[in-house]
């Protein structure tokens, strides 16, 4: 005979450890703590592995109370939980003071000691935005801060495979420093993916340095390199060709205006490492640098371009055109280019038909990103070659600019083309076009 009066199990006891780990992954830390008070099978869920391989830390520069609590917490769970780490990400919000920064160089340095005894994981570190040629960054808090992460890159340089430092925004000396921590055990680094965007400061000719060529010769395995046009030279790209032109997948190329960009580069060059490297693509991200003359010296036929993308923000210069880049230049990259942005304030000149072109001339293009002076006509035309498979683009985010302070007629016009293509753009495209008034 059944005793009744034993207490129903909750079905939440009989849960697989398996299940109940995925439940506890989606809790943040102060959550996962007071589950783990439930009970015993629940608080040795609390000290499962799986849950502690990702981790982020935020330095609030102007902490509220809640804020301080998040970071203690990230802070002291990564302290204690960091053996079983391996994606570290640090992010610095809105520094404004001296004493800020010397605390986060403190943290940071006690941070790294800890991880540096007790854990042999880590593959992925991401410290973003440091932008230590700010004035808030002392030279004696700078250099230790900069000696700490030296010293932490090298202990880990034989298990890390991901390291980003875009914005840190260091000399060309510190900079090379920090890359050779990470080949400074076998004078080789095996690391495959690096982000070094807006690395070094401002103005700085990397392309010319000796120092710079002799570390990237020691990176044997580079799959995915991000960084900006001024490290660009024959030189680099013969040490790509000669060292990682096994594996070497993705090169990110920012090109900055305040970034020097005159340099010569060889198409032979570039030739060469396609033709050793043939799983390269080639991503450009042009910033303010529009002028026709200046973008020939740079966008070379001889390039695997996969993706380019060309911003002037809102500013307006009449002494450059458009038209030469979108009839001369781009369509040398007709069978390759699979992604276009285009954020121009073109007001001095209509491009819809070159544009459309364009389009029609990529036969990989499957990403449109436009924000300009168009007609609204332009949308219906894309569109319907679009729908006579004439272009295969999948997604189309066009952000029409307008001089006019009330856009209802365009607006109306937008959504009669929606009407007319509502059933292509519903099953085919990511869609999304607006009107946008610039006065």
């Amino acid at each position: 005979m059944e005793d009744d009066n034993e207490p129903e199990q909750s079905s939440w006891a009989y849960l697989p450890d398996v299940c109940l780990r995925h439940v506890f992954h989606w809790l943040d830390d102060r959550d996962r703590s007071r589950a783990a008070l439930v009970c015993k099978k629940w608080s040795c869920a609390m000290y499962s592995g799986s849950l502690w391989r990702c981790r982020t830390i935020t330095f609030y520069g102007q902490p509220s109370r809640a804020r301080t609590l998040e970071f203690q917490s990230a802070l002291w769970y990564t302290k204690k939980f960091g053996k079983y780490l391996k994606h570290l990400e640090i992010k610095l919000s809105n520094p404004y003071n001296t004493p800020f920064i010397k605390k986060f160089q403190v943290i940071m340095r006690g941070l790294l000691a800890h991880l540096s005894k007790c854990n042999s994981h880590l593959v992925s570190l991401s410290i973003k935005y440091l932008e230590l040629d700010c004035l808030i960054w002392k030279n004696v808090v700078r250099a230790q801060f900069i000696r700490n992460l030296a010293a932490f890159l090298k202990r880990v340089s034989n298990q890390l495979d991901y390291l980003n430092l875009k914005g840190a925004r260091i000399t060309l000396e510190e900079g090379c420093e920090l890359l050779n921590s990470l080949s400074s055990l076998t004078n080789r680094s095996f690391i495959s993916e690096i982000n070094i965007e807006d690395f070094f400061s401002l103005h700085l000719s990397v392309y010319s340095s000796a120092l710079f060529h002799q570390t990237m010769s020691k990176f044997h395995s580079l799959t995915i390199l991000t960084f900006n046009y001024n490290c660009i030279s024959d030189e680099l790209l013969d040490i790509l060709r000669e060292h990682s032109s096994h594996s070497l997948c993705t090169l990110n190329i920012k090109c900055h205006i305040h970034d020097p960009h005159g340099q010569v580069v060889s198409g032979m060059s570039w030739a060469n490492l396609a033709k050793r490297a043939p799983k390269l693509n080639v991503n450009f991200f042009f910033e303010r640098v529009m002028k026709h003359d200046h973008l020939a010296r740079i966008l070379l036929v001889e390039i695997p371009v996969r993706s380019i993308s060309l911003r002037s923000c809102y500013f307006s210069d009449p002494d450059w055109t458009m038209r030469p880049t979108l009839t001369n230049l781009l369509p040398a990259y007709w069978h390759g280019l699979q992604k276009l942005t285009l954020e121009l304030n073109n007001d001095h000149e209509l491009l819809d038909d070159e544009l459309l072109q364009l389009i029609l001339s990529c036969k990989r293009l499957l990403f449109l990103k436009v924000w300009a002076f168009l007609n609204v006509s332009f949308m219906e035309r894309l569109l319907q070659n679009r729908a006579e498979r004439k272009c295969i683009l999948t997604t189309i985010k066009v952000r029409i600019y307008t001089a006019q302070d009330d856009s209802t007629e365009e607006e109306r016009l937008l959504a009669d083309i929606y009407r007319k293509f509502k059933c292509l753009i519903d099953s085919e495209l990511n869609y999304f076009v607006i009107t946008y008034p610039m006065v």
